[in-house]
């Protein structure tokens, strides 16, 4: 299944309703595994982001499935990379002319 990176920040909702949010962190794992994905890693972090997430999804379409949902709650703004394995960069560079 493809890997994904999604960077969070909260939103003035979010932030509002901090004491909420591992129920929100958990209902949203159940979400993505209801699509057929799975959460990997989640991360409180410090700086610029508020949390990193790292996820699987069967495809493109159910990762961005998943993070429209999340969005249409309100209470973050996500930034999503779609993340290669150290396998799968080797094999991008043998095919390199």
């Amino acid at each position: 299944m493809p890997t994904y990176i999604t960077l969070l920040k909260l939103t003035e909702q979010g932030i509002k309703n901090i004491k909420d949010a591992p129920a929100r962190v958990e209902q949203a794992a159940k979400a993505m595994e209801s699509g057929g994905g799975k959460f990997i890693g989640f991360y409180l972090v410090m700086g610029e982001y508020d949390y990193v997430c790292i996820g699987e999804a069967p495809s493109d379409e159910a990762m961005m499935t998943f993070l429209l949902a999340l969005g249409a709650l309100g209470n973050v703004k996500t930034t999503t990379m779609k993340a290669f394995s150290k396998e799968q960069f080797s094999e991008f560079v043998k095919k390199l002319p």
